[in-house]
């Protein structure tokens, strides 16, 4: 009988291709995760893993079982989903991950509908930026997560998680009121209001600002959107801002609609589409397009 928690492992080396990384991703040891896969291939009775030095690929009875590995582990969650719907009422846990803006403007009343309608449902909100959600999720810190990305930067969520849409909208660049300036070129020697690097929206920005043919110069480095636009309005800098952002903008910031658009979706781990609690979150978020 193979060991659920094992074949875990595997598929997650397969999707994050080093040992140390699967131990960082479990909080780990390398050599217990090694040991873990060790005792796995004993359990298969065949080898799943290829070692040279400290590099390790999977041979092709490893790649099999982590086909059937992401199926078995989809069939588990349906499992749960199903006994979930089986009892009477929503109760346990429900952990939530979502960028702040999405917190703000989309979740709070949608925690506050959930929190009316089923009492005895411990809803765990996390602020998380959207780069980060795909793995909470399959690391099993998360149930439920907002992913994001833009036409600049596709993202897929991968293997064992699946999404449902729910945001598109247009993207601006933030610019002083005062300001002349009508196309992002046009800003190329201007200071900038950046996303912490390895965001999602820090690298899109990015991208946007290399397609018009030049890098932008950081001025302030900034997460929260609020904190952006009010830095905007005061003259310290121009930032690109998705629409969600802009709700109560600043009167000293005018706003230019760039040629890319910012999708959010509803993600979770395959096979948990029917989770009551699950299903009940997606059903308290408002209807927006």
């Amino acid at each position: 009988m193979l060991d659920v928690r094992r074949l875990r492992l595997l598929c997650d080396l397969s999707r994050l291709g080093t040992i140390a990384a699967v131990a960082s991703a479990h909080t780990y040891t390398p050599s217990a995760v090694s040991q873990q896969l060790s005792a796995l291939e004993r359990e298969a009775g065949i080898a799943l893993l290829e070692r040279t030095g400290r590099r390790v690929a999977l041979t092709a009875a490893g790649r099999l079982l982590v086909q059937h590995g992401e199926t078995v582990l989809t069939a588990l969650e349906q499992t749960g989903a199903a006994l979930a719907a089986a009892r009477t009422g929503l109760t346990g846990e429900l952990r939530i991950g979502a960028f702040p803006s999405a917190i703000r403007t989309l979740l709070t009343p949608a925690l506050i509908t959930l929190g009316n309608r089923h009492a005895a449902l411990d809803l765990q909100l996390t602020e998380l930026d959207p780069a980060e959600v795909p793995a909470a999720l399959r690391d099993r810190r998360l149930d439920v997560g907002l992913v994001q990305d833009y036409d600049v930067v596709p993202m897929e969520t991968g293997p064992g998680l699946q999404s449902v849409p729910l945001l598109d909208e247009t993207v601006h660049l933030a610019v002083a009121a005062d300001s002349a300036a009508g196309t992002l070129r046009d800003l190329s020697r201007a200071g900038w209001i950046l996303a912490g690097p390895g965001t999602l929206c820090h690298t899109a920005t990015l991208k946007l600002c290399e397609a018009a043919g030049f890098t932008p110069r950081a001025r302030h480095r900034v997460d929260d959107f609020g904190t952006v636009l009010a830095l905007v309005a005061a003259g310290q800098g121009v930032a690109v801002v998705p629409q969600l952002a802009t709700a109560g903008l600043p009167s000293g910031v005018r706003l230019l609609p760039l040629p890319t658009r910012r999708r959010t979706r509803v993600a979770f781990r395959q096979g948990a589409a029917a989770h009551p609690a699950v299903a009940a979150f997606i059903a308290a978020l408002p209807p927006l397009t």
